[in-house]
Formats: C-alpha cells, sequence, structure tokens
C-alpha cells in the first residue's frame, strides 16, 4: 500500500484568452494527481486527506474511486471544497491562484494509525502550508519515518500561498531527516536555496531534479543519473509533476525498492530505467488537457 497524504482540489481551467476566459472546473491537487496517477498505473494506493461533503467533494472521490484508490482514510466536512484558478502559458506552463479560506482541506486531522499494509506515504504541495491542516500533516509525516515507513516529499512551491518564505525553509530543512525520497523541480530548488548534495547529508536516500522537457536528474551517494524529457506535443503541464512521483513510487514498489537502502543502491541502470519511466509517464500527461495521467496500458516496457 502507498498512501498519499494531501489535499484535493477543484482547478478552473481557463478556456480560451483573457482575464474573463470562460472557467472549466477540473479535478486536481498535487497529492490528489498523485494517487490517481499511482491507481492508473497499477499501485495499491491509498488517500488520506480531508475532503468536502458539496458536489466538488463528491466528484473527487468518485474519480479516485474510479481509478482504484482506497478512500477509507478520507475525512469528510462541511466546508466548500479549496478552488485553483489556473492559467496557462503559451507553453503549456501552469500558475495558480488559490481560495483556501475557510475550505475543508485545511482541518485535517492526523489519523490514529495508518492503513493496514503501507510500505509509503507520500506528501507534498499546498497541505504542508496551510493550518491547521499543515502541523497534522507534519506530524504524520513524522511519526511514519519512526516507524521506517518510506516517506515521499515533493514541496511543489506555491509561493502565494507562503506568508513566511524563511520560516517554511526552515521548515522544510527540518523535514528533510524524515524524508526517504525528495522530488522537486528545478523552480522548487531554486526558490528553496540549497543543492541536491546539501539535502540528501541531511536525510534522504535520493533527490529527483525535474527539468520539464529537459529531463531528470537523480543524486544519490552513489551518483548522479540523468535521462532526457520524451518529445511530445505540449497541452498543458498540469498534473506532470504529481505523474513524476506517482512514477517513482510505482517504479521503486515494481523493484521491491521501498526502503532508504534499497533506494539508495538501485545503481545505474536501475535509476535510468526508473527516471526514463517517469518522463514517460509525465509525457503522456503533457500530451492531454489537464491532470490526466496515464494508465498502465499507455506505457509498454
Amino acid at each position: 500500500m502507498i498512501v498519499v497524504a494531501g489535499e484535493a482540489l477543484i482547478d478552473l481551467v481557463p478556456q480560451g484568452t483573457g482575464a474573463l476566459a470562460a472557467l472549466q472546473p477540473a479535478l486536481g491537487g498535487g497529492p490528489f494527481n498523485t494517487a490517481v496517477a499511482l491507481g492508473r498505473l497499477g499501485s495499491c494506493a491509498a488517500f488520506c486527506s480531508r475532503v468536502s461533503s458539496d458536489a466538488f467533494g463528491e466528484a473527487l472521490l468518485d474519480r479516485l474511486r474510479e481509478s482504484g484508490v482506497d478512500v477509507s482514510s478520507v475525512q469528510r466536512g462541511a466546508e466548500p471544497t479549496t478552488l485553483a484558478v489556473a492559467t496557462v502559458g503559451t507553453d503549456g506552463s501552469a500558475a495558480y491562484s488559490f481560495y483556501v479560506d475557510g475550505t475543508a482541506d485545511r482541518l485535517f486531522s492526523a489519523p490514529s494509525a495508518l492503513p493496514s499494509g503501507t510500505r509509503a506515504v507520500s506528501f507534498g504541495t499546498c497541505s504542508l502550508v496551510l493550518e491547521p491542516g499543515a502541523s497534522a500533516y507534519e506530524e504524520l509525516m513524522l511519526r511514519a519515518s519512526a516507524q521506517g515507513v518510506f516517506t515521499a516529499l515533493d514541496p511543489n512551491i506555491r509561493p502565494g500561498l507562503i506568508p513566511d518564505a524563511d520560516a517554511y525553509r526552515a521548515r522544510f530543512k527540518n523535514w528533510l531527516p524524515s524524508v526517504s525520497l525528495l522530488k522537486l523541480s528545478e523552480e522548487d530548488a531554486a526558490w528553496l536555496g540549497g543543492t541536491p548534495q546539501e539535502w540528501l547529508a541531511a536525510g534522504p536516500a535520493a533527490v529527483v531534479i525535474t527539468r520539464g522537457g529537459d529531463g531528470l536528474t537523480a543524486f544519490t551517494a552513489d551518483g548522479e543519473y540523468t535521462v532526457p524529457g520524451e518529445r511530445v506535443a505540449v497541452v498543458d503541464t498540469i498534473g506532470a509533476g504529481d505523474t513524476v512521483n506517482a512514477a517513482l513510487l510505482h517504479g521503486l514498489a515494481v523493484r521491491d525498492a521501498l526502503s532508504r537502502r534499497a533506494a539508495a543502491a538501485l545503481g545505474p541502470d536501475g535509476w535510468t530505467e526508473l527516471l526514463g519511466f517517469a518522463a514517460r509517464a509525465a509525457a503522456v500527461t503533457c500530451s492531454r488537457a489537464g491532470a490526466e495521467p496515464p494508465y498502465a496500458h499507455e506505457l509498454p516496457g
């Protein structure tokens, strides 16, 4: 079981140009997308969050179930669903503004235990920023790590949601001893400061940096491994990084490498194969509108 902990929200995606373009609601949120991608790839996955009981919340849970994701750990609340308004650039890149005040996911409370058979837990994005839920997710991360569970972190920085950048950077550094796999984009890395080598020394078995169409690089104590990006006609990049998260976790699970020692010891061939798989999965997501991660049958090999 791979558990994904974090928010589920609604992306409002413009269907044209200009400030008043029509907005199409789409199911989203970094952790939500990661859970959907894991289910579609064939992993045994569960989602751990707090979701609104409104119509958007029901639609989010329906998508998780359709993707084969266990939702028995999802908490419910009467508060509204978080909204994220996306702006898609000419190159397909996406930027977001958020409507988060008084929404259901912010009131998440850490469960007393993870689902039976949990091998890994993934964290990231808004859920680690917005209080009081952020402290609850942090509590779950620290507890899971202390129990020997493989922990993955994708900060997925949204600067507009972070009121005190220096405080967040300090908090990020405090998480690293409890993180097994750190995945982040080169933009995230630049915003956070520091280097992959510094982050490795603080605790993770591996650090993976994504560079969009230019590919991915994994840093471990034994070496640095890079694969190029897959060439594809980009519709938008929504959910691409989340798909990488899922592909990495799925690939590690298939290799029975959901432990710090095993992940660090994959070596050149193992990491090159794993990164290539993640690049192919992300390319499929980029080739279609919205966060629509691939199914296993779309990724031969």
